[in-house]
């Protein structure tokens, strides 16, 4: 026990020695922030120990360091006066406070050897945070509003992104959301989405508009919206055509075919006899016996129903203000009816128990054509969602 005792004394002494050379290399590497945390989580327990003193002094040393870095840069950014270092300058207070209320539940913190707490020179930022935060609000206001005066999609995409930041920092100023749902509005790229039949069959309906519901593909993004059918308070940017280009139906075919099975199965015992047909015995004179199997046999007339449908298509995207084409993917998807059942003379337990099923089963309609197309429609949308997730649009 001893031993023991004394190994994990030793793991715990280097795992805290190897947590302390971490810390100091953060200090070192100009990480203060890295190695306040480091030493903030290893003071959260047994904080007044004399193996805790290490991370005091080094978060002692790292936080006035990362202090006076912190006001350095900021009397740098106010000397600039430069309206595009507002977010930095808000930030750098905001990281100022924070610091200071990572470290504040944890004081006072002993130096033992000196008998006396280490200093931490917490400043209040609460009236830099407010004043940065006004003037970062305003800042981002007015680039936002002046970005949605642009005629490019990108800007609108920017100018969302301040007005969501602005509202993220100070709730219902001005009025931010709705300039925000405007951003948004004007920076989504519609696109058309619908179908055109070039072949010589009829397409269901009901595949047609499942193809199209494109609320269950999940593919409406932040920046994209599909629809199916247009509305008219919408401008469009682009058109997803789906060409239907050829649909393939074989005819209806029922195959047979005509085999043999066989199988051994035990069937009791029986005695070993000799090339003469004799008994063969064993060393006190007993008969040996033996397994006695007997060969099962059936004669197996195997159906099968099949019916296939092919279908291609071409999906095509245009850009609608240019009635440019932008790219052409072909699709293919197909579905294959098949209906095997069998019958049997003999013994049907000649046949594996796998193949058992067919014996129960028994011929069945074939599908129609109509039907047939419509149910090539699952794959067909899989793989639609597929070119569509592969090739998004781009604004």
């Amino acid at each position: 026990m001893k031993k023991i005792t004394l190994l994990f004394s030793i793991l715990f002494l280097t795992l805290g020695s190897c947590g302390v050379k971490t810390t100091q290399s953060l200090l070192s590497d100009g990480n203060y922030d890295g190695a306040i945390d480091r030493a903030v989580e290893a003071l959260r327990t047994k904080k007044d120990s004399k193996g805790k003193q290490d991370y005091v002094y080094l978060l002692e040393e790292a936080f006035a360091k990362a202090k006076d870095r912190d006001l350095r840069n900021l009397d740098l950014m106010i000397k600039e006066a430069n309206p595009a270092n507002s977010e930095r300058i808000y930030n750098t207070y905001l990281q100022l406070n924070n610091r200071q209320e990572k470290i504040r539940p944890l004081l006072p913190l002993p130096l033992l050897k000196q008998g006396k707490n280490a200093s931490f020179a917490f400043d209040n930022y609460s009236d830099q945070i407010v004043s940065s935060k006004n003037v970062l609000s305003k800042y981002l206001y007015e680039n936002a509003s002046s970005l949605l005066k642009s005629n490019n999609k990108l800007d609108f995409r920017k100018a969302y992104d301040d007005f969501f930041y602005l509202e993220s920092i100070n709730p219902n100023y001005k009025n931010t959301k709705k300039l925000m749902d405007d951003a948004q509005f004007k920076g989504t790229d519609f696109v058309d989405v619908y179908a055109k039949n070039r072949t010589n069959m009829v397409i269901p309906k009901q595949l047609q508009d499942d193809l199209l519901d494109f609320k269950t593909y999940g593919l409406n993004d932040k920046w994209t919206v599909y629809h199916s059918v247009r509305q008219k308070s919408v401008t469009y940017d682009y058109s997803l055509i789906i060409n239907f280009r050829q649909i393939n139906i074989s005819p209806e075919q029922i195959k047979e075919k005509e085999f043999i099975k066989e199988r051994q199965v035990k069937d009791g015992v029986k005695t070993l006899l000799d090339n003469r047909g004799r008994p063969v015995k064993d060393s006190l004179g007993k008969e040996i016996k033996v397994d006695n199997y007997r060969t099962l046999r059936a004669n197996i007339y195997e159906f099968r129903q099949y019916k296939s449908c092919q279908v291609t298509a071409q999906v095509d995207y245009v850009d609608v203000k240019t009635n440019q084409l932008l790219q052409s993917f072909p699709v293919t998807s197909e579905f294959i009816f098949e209906n095997i059942y069998s019958t049997y003379k003999g013994d049907r337990n000649a046949c594996e128990d796998n193949y058992m099923t067919y014996f129960n089963k028994r011929a069945v309609p074939f599908p129609n054509n109509e039907q047939m197309v419509f149910d090539t429609g699952e794959d067909l949308k899989a793989r639609l969602k597929d070119i569509i997730v592969r090739n998004k649009f781009r604004g």
